[in-house]
């Protein structure tokens, strides 16, 4: 029940921080210069045309109306409609937000797999060589943009080498019929996985760096408490120390940073899809904030502003698996 009482508060705490996202965003985009109607309908457009297009929109009526209006139908999951599509916020989203989940999902999944066992690694043999390599390439790692690792990984494997495809994304679940160079299901999976390799090397690596780094700090402050010395003096072996001693103890700090980096992995995808050319929600919001499209340029950034704060409560709650000393304010 502690645990109930503390994910309801997390979710009613959300609810201002999402408000407020959605006011900062409302604000700015109509404080920027220039009129989406005019964008569409060019330099020297008809003025009943514009008038028109003004009333469709709602674009004639005083901010605090509009705001108001869009406020109570984003409680009704109406966004509005896409001024350049001419077709609902929420259908466009729909159709993007699987790409982008994809990506960055599989990115954490490569970074979370390779980051925690060189985090390990690097701390139990620290100060020798494989110490020494790891915490260059993570360094490295964190210092690199996503965009240049992906411009350099589409000109080593695409063009150079001719092995994986630069652009686009095939969803796993896409129908054969639909996808070049595939027959059957596990064709699919086998095109999918092609063009989703470098795209998610290069938005996970600066997660993975990040995370090896906080990995290893952890695994180094843990291996040196006392009751690990304690272990040692008895003859535990360092293996049992490490996994029934030290990792499990090491890992409050790491999910801590898997929360944070989910900041730099929203803002990454907008690069790396830009790169990769993949029709997710970073290509739409770049697209719609050149086109003026306010109520898309809405409508994306409350998604990922969801998805972020999804994310960190999902990763508070996770404390409580990894830390049982976590009450959540049963106790005072």
């Amino acid at each position: 029940m502690g645990l109930l009482r503390y994910s309801g508060r997390r979710v009613v705490q959300a609810v201002p921080v999402l408000l407020g996202v959605v006011a900062i965003t409302f604000t700015l985009i109509n404080a920027a210069p220039g009129n989406p109607v005019e964008i569409m309908l060019g330099p020297s457009p008809n003025q009943a045309a514009v008038e028109t297009l003004k009333a469709k929109y709602g674009l004639n009526q005083p901010l605090h109306v509009r705001f108001w209006k869009y406020l109570v139908n984003l409680v009704q999951l109406d966004m509005g409609r896409s001024i350049y599509y001419d077709a609902p916020v929420t259908t466009k989203i729909a159709q993007r937000l699987p790409q982008t989940l994809l990506l960055m999902v599989s990115s954490f999944a490569f970074a979370i797999a390779t980051a925690v066992p060189l985090g390990v690694i690097s701390a139990k043999r620290r100060n020798k060589p494989t110490d020494h390599v790891t915490r260059i390439v993570s360094l490295v790692g964190v210092s690199t943009p996503s965009f240049w690792i992906g411009l350099v990984l589409i000109i080593l494997f695409s063009y150079n080498l001719g092995v994986l495809p630069a652009t686009n994304l095939i969803m796993p679940w896409a129908h054969p019929s639909t996808v070049s160079g595939a027959s059957t299901r596990l064709g699919v999976l086998y095109v999918a996985g092609a063009h989703l390799l470098l795209p998610m090397l290069s938005l996970g690596t600066l997660q993975m760096a990040a995370i090896t780094r906080i990995e290893r700090s952890s695994m180094l402050e843990v291996l040196s408490d006392d009751y690990v010395r304690l272990a040692r003096a008895y003859g535990v072996t360092e293996r049992t120390i490490l996994r029934k001693h030290a990792f499990r103890n090491a890992q409050l700090p790491v999910i801590t940073i898997i929360g944070l980096q989910l900041t730099t992995a929203i803002g990454g995808a907008v690069l790396t899809e830009t790169v990769f050319e993949i029709n997710g929600m970073g290509r739409l919001i770049v697209s719609s904030i050149s086109r003026q499209d306010f109520p898309v340029v809405m409508g994306t950034t409350f998604v990922f502003a969801l998805v972020f704060v999804v994310g960190v409560i999902i990763t508070d709650i996770s404390y409580a698996y990894i830390d049982p000393r976590v009450s959540y304010g049963d106790q005072e």
